[in-house]
């Protein structure tokens, strides 16, 4: 029988790897099981995390975190957990048809980007090489005045164009399936930044040289580069099984030590409702780490 464990970090990403750091260093008992999918890991140079003067990639930093985690004895397992259940002393996570026991768990699952309509290969050239980016607060500096496009429409493409346009004067946002759906309020503001507004649907996009283009019922938009507006989606199927309560859009909701409404399980990073930036990951992850901590103690002694 394996192991009872003290916690399981469900997700291999910044979240999860910096709360096996603190674990380990609090000589619990743990075990990482990473899908191998962080978004983290499709970055391909991060210039707004603190202490890498001329940026990071994902990767590097993914595997640097790893190797710090393993400097105390973490250990990663790669595969995907399917189903986690509490059988009253414990939960049991299914990794695969093979059991893992803990006394809790900690969930760093994060969420997927809904992409655009691009070939996968494509796609990861593109965001290499800056013509799709995701994240405005993390690299909208890198887009300063150059031509931009948003593709998204209600309110999350309009608010995502208006952020940009602290950065350039030439945005245009771009419905992805039809024609905007806008409200009157919303075309105002757009139109007083002087935000183009151009009704799709759109076609497959291209790389031409240096630019993204956009097929349009307008025409073809070349741009330096295109965010994609499309939402995104939350991987919190593992604590809505077990009850947990989410927001409207199915981020997990924590109190102030990161525990989510069921006793035992708690989350970080972008799984849970906050902002969705690599460094509040980690201290969403050192909190609950220590939370995790304290809370095993009130059961019962950890000294050794």
């Amino acid at each position: 029988m394996a192991p009872l464990l003290d916690c399981l970090i469900v997700g291999g990403g910044p979240a999860g790897l910096t709360a096996a750091i603190y674990l380990a260093r609090f000589h619990l008992a743990l075990r990482i099981v990473d899908a191998g999918d962080s978004r983290a890991a499709l970055i391909p140079l991060t210039r707004n995390h603190a202490g890498y003067p001329g940026g990071i990639s994902g990767r590097e930093l993914l595997r640097r975190m790893r190797e710090q985690a393993a400097e105390f004895g973490a250990e990663v397992i790669s595969g995907t957990i399917e189903r986690i259940e509490w059988q009253g002393s414990a939960f049991s996570a299914d990794l695969g048809g093979r059991a893992l026991q803990a006394r809790t768990i900690l969930l760093a699952t994060g969420v997927v980007n809904n992409r655009p309509d691009l070939a996968p290969s494509l796609h990861d050239h593109a965001l290499a090489r800056g013509l799709i980016r995701y994240c405005p607060i993390c690299d909208g500096y890198e887009v300063t005045d150059k031509n931009v496009g948003v593709l998204g429409t209600h309110s999350h493409g309009c608010n995502e164009a208006i952020f940009l346009r602290m950065f350039t004067k030439n945005v245009t946002l771009i419905a992805p399936d039809s024609l905007h759906d806008l409200s009157p309020t919303e075309r105002e503001r757009l139109g007083g930044l002087n935000v183009r507004i151009v009704d799709g649907p759109c076609a497959t996009l291209r790389v031409e040289h240096d630019a993204i283009v956009v097929p349009t019922p307008a025409g073809n938009i070349p741009f330096d580069t295109l965010y994609p507006a499309l939402g995104s989606r939350i991987r919190s199927e593992l604590a809505i099984a077990l009850g947990a309560r989410v927001s409207p859009d199915g981020c997990l909701l924590v109190d102030p030590h990161q525990r989510t409404s069921i006793p035992g399980l708690y989350a970080a990073g972008d799984v849970s409702k906050g902002l969705d930036q690599i460094s509040h990951a980690m201290g969403e992850a050192g909190v609950a780490a220590t939370t995790i901590r304290n809370d095993l103690a009130e059961n019962g002694p950890l000294a050794r």
